[in-house]
């Protein structure tokens, strides 16, 4: 059996038909840039989550630029970043002006922590960016009480939840991508940010209409980011199925580890009071990239992430200096493998991925 990593497709399968009528309904009326549908589900998502505002950009990256913006970095200033995240985590605070400075993860939840973070504070540090891994929630909490503005960078968490709050509500804001393989995905790009703070979501607000609030007066070098309409007309017609898409996603998590799993791999840590939305299932073993050839050849799709840690990519050489050696990371680097993840993984697909590793994990 063919088992992909990502299953996009199925969920929406039923939605079709709304989806066309609501998109004819947008292409009707003629408003596509921030018009009713964007304001309406910055209204929807910000209820979903629990926060005063939701700001739609035009991606995720944006989002995380704009919200460090909006938190006051700015050039001069020190991010804390992890570098076990997608590229645009540091990338964005370097787009922001400020220098990303690495910190190591815990090799448990593969998240951030205070003592990880604690470790790489400079007098110049202005903002930490937590990164909510594989959809598991950072410990954001515990990390404003170091006093520094906390971002939260949810891509990949939409759905999760730390002691009943949800994820996109733990930092000062938050921010999240609605690429179309993310838990609550668009039909393209589209991101947010979120945030109770009223000052963060009316500079957010200016600064992705080119630092302008009249589009005449210009009080801030923005962007151009805004969320699309066409896009925000079928978020929210996704929202209300993002609570059951999770549960799904936590059932075959909860389903790989009753099979047996763990005894052929190392299974993600869930640390108390989290219930993660798993955008991805990863995995370890210390002969990785023998196990993805042996379930290539079994027809079970799956991969390593981030096998080039952010800061060893090229382009952050000039800022390695400024961070420690990061041992765990260049390690979960090379031993992490993602395996088929979705709502509407079956039971028997689990059965067979976990199958699949077992054959392929043998000495």
């Amino acid at each position: 059996m063919a088992v992909p990593l990502f299953d996009t497709q199925t969920p929406l399968s039923r939605l079709w038909p709304a989806i066309e009528a609501r998109l004819s309904e947008v292409i009707e009326r003629g408003v596509f840039i921030l018009g009713p549908e964007v304001s309406a589900f910055e209204r929807e998502f910000a209820d979903y989550l629990g926060v005063r505002h939701v700001v739609g950009v035009a991606n995720g990256t944006d989002a995380i630029t704009i919200a460090l913006r909006a938190l006051g970095v700015g050039p001069g200033d020190d991010v804390i970043v992890p570098s076990l995240t997608f590229y645009a985590t540091a990338e964005a605070a370097v787009t922001a002006g400020a220098t990303p400075i690495f910190c190591d993860v815990d090799p448990d939840t593969r998240n951030v922590t205070v003592d990880t973070v604690r470790a790489v504070l400079t007098p110049r540090t202005k903002a930490i960016v937590a990164v909510d891994l594989f959809g598991c929630p950072a410990p954001v909490p515990q990390l404003r009480e170091l006093g520094l503005p906390v971002l939260e960078d949810a891509a990949q968490a939409a759905g999760a939840s730390l002691d009943g709050c949800r994820a996109g509500a733990l930092g000062d804001a938050a921010t999240f991508s609605f690429y179309p393989s993310k838990n609550l995905g668009a039909l393209g790009d589209g991101g947010a940010i979120a945030t109770d703070d009223d000052g963060v979501a009316e500079l957010a607000r200016t600064l992705r209409f080119h630092g302008s609030h009249d589009k005449s007066t210009f009080i801030e070098v923005g962007y151009n980011s805004r969320l699309d309409e066409l896009q925000a007309a079928v978020l929210r017609l996704f929202l209300p199925e993002l609570d059951t898409w999770a549960t799904g996603r936590r059932s075959a998590a909860r389903a790989y580890a009753e099979l047996g799993l763990g005894e052929h791999c190392g299974l993600p840590a869930v640390p108390d009071g989290v219930d993660p939305a798993w955008h991805l299932y990863v995995v370890t073993h210390p002969r990785a990239d023998e196990v993805l050839a042996g379930l290539r050849q079994q027809d079970v799709q799956a991969r390593g992430y981030y096998r080039l840690p952010v800061h060893r990519q090229p382009a952050m050489a000039p800022y390695r200096a400024a961070s420690p050696e990061l041992p765990v990371t260049d390690e979960l680097a090379r031993t992490n493998i993602a395996l088929p993840m979705s709502p509407v993984l079956s039971g028997e697909q689990v059965r067979e991925v976990v199958g699949a590793v077992a054959a392929a994990a043998r000495p």
